[in-house]
Order: C-alpha cells, then sequence, then structure tokens
C-alpha cells in the first residue's frame, strides 16, 4: 500500500454512471476511498451495498444525498453516512461542479 498519493498527478477515471468521475486514492481488501467530481445535474441513481457502509465528505460544491427516506442537501465540509444495505443517491443539483471524497469499508 502506498503511503502517499499526489492526488494531481492521477487522472481522472470516467465512470459508467453519466457526469461521474473519480481518482482511486486506496484500495484494499476491507473498503476504498476515492475522489469523485460530478458534473452539474448529474445523478448517480438509487442503489445500495450489502457488505458496505459508505460515507461521502464534500470538499467543495452542493450535493443533494438521499440515504434511504431522507434527502439532505449538503454543502463544503458536510459528512454522510450511509449504512449497508441502506438505498442512496448522489445528486448535484446546481449549475456547478461537485467534488466529493467517497470511502467504503467491509461490514
Amino acid at each position: 500500500m502506498k503511503t502517499y498519493i499526489a492526488s494531481d498527478e492521477l487522472d481522472w477515471e470516467i465512470s459508467k454512471i453519466k457526469g461521474f468521475s473519480s481518482k482511486q486514492l486506496l484500495d484494499i481488501p476491507n473498503g476504498g476511498f476515492k475522489m469523485i467530481k460530478v458534473a452539474p445535474n448529474s445523478l448517480y441513481p438509487l442503489h445500495q451495498h450489502p457488505d458496505k457502509t459508505e460515507f461521502i465528505y464534500v470538499l467543495e460544491g452542493n450535493v443533494q444525498i438521499t440515504n434511504g427516506d431522507e434527502c439532505i442537501d449538503g454543502t463544503k465540509n458536510d459528512f454522510y453516512a450511509l449504512p449497508h444495505s441502506t438505498k442512496h443517491s448522489i445528486n448535484n443539483i446546481s449549475d456547478k461542479e461537485c467534488v466529493l471524497l467517497v470511502g467504503a469499508i467491509k461490514n
């Protein structure tokens, strides 16, 4: 495992989901950590992880996170914890880019 990563030297990887790209910062057997760039007005649809708890930290921009029955608007420095098996989505409802740190830990 690397102990230092210069994220500016990593390329953005285009996601299968339109408007999303990422830089993989950590990939280990029990989890991972990515920087995610979300284009304006882009939606990562409802999904769930049966074996992982996911967490999101907003670096810049505005985001709307749906977590189960809750829909929460967030901005810079907000933090979300998304329990395993709970349906959730990520939505950039603004006309500006959003950057998130997204991690997951296997339960």
